[in-house]
């Protein structure tokens, strides 16, 4: 092969361009979760369990991007930092709710993630909504703050017809 080949195979390489491909349905790690959350996610069993961590991981993303709005020693990179934030947010309501839907695919019981996730949606949207009013340097992540909106409420919605569509389970009578 000649040598300039060689390198641009290389370079192709290194860029990217080979990467192994996962195969079958093993869930990826996504780029806004830390290790430790994609090791949580990929070590739940159930879709109720997995709903909970993207909630909890929500939770979290939303307290740190509060957390640097109101920080009074701003970082350098503040615009990228609070939209990461966000984005990663919306990631996590998003990876719930597509949670939500494949549990209604198989049945399983959500009843309790259910209830969780349309809670705590609903406290995460007040306060996005707050910030959308009335925030320190609104314009460097406006955009990104409406998709977060946008993406909470489909995510609320999800959850309330979820709630109407599953049956309670079982009950167990005395005998």
């Amino acid at each position: 092969m000649p040598h300039s080949v060689v390198a641009a195979l290389a370079i192709w390489i290194v860029v990217g361009g080979f990467t192994p491909r996962a195969t079958g349905n093993a869930p990826q790690k996504k780029d806004y979760l830390t290790d430790e959350e994609a090791d949580k996610v990929r070590d739940a069993g159930t879709p109720s369990e997995r709903i909970k961590l993207y909630v909890s991981f929500a939770d979290d993303k939303l307290k740190k991007f509060e957390y640097e709005v109101h920080r009074t020693t701003q970082e350098r990179r503040r615009g990228e930092i609070l939209n990461g934030l966000l984005n990663a947010y919306a990631g996590c309501v998003d990876d719930g709710a597509d949670q939500i839907a494949l549990a209604r695919e198989k049945q399983s019981d959500i009843h309790d993630a259910l209830k969780l996730a349309d809670s705590k949606e609903k406290e995460f949207l007040e306060t996005l909504e707050k910030y959308d009013k009335d925030s320190p340097d609104l314009e460097t992540y406006r955009d990104t703050l409406e998709d977060a909106i946008e993406g909470t409420k489909d995510a609320i919605s999800d959850a309330e017809d979820a709630q109407k569509e599953m049956t309670p389970g079982p009950v167990r009578r005395p005998q």
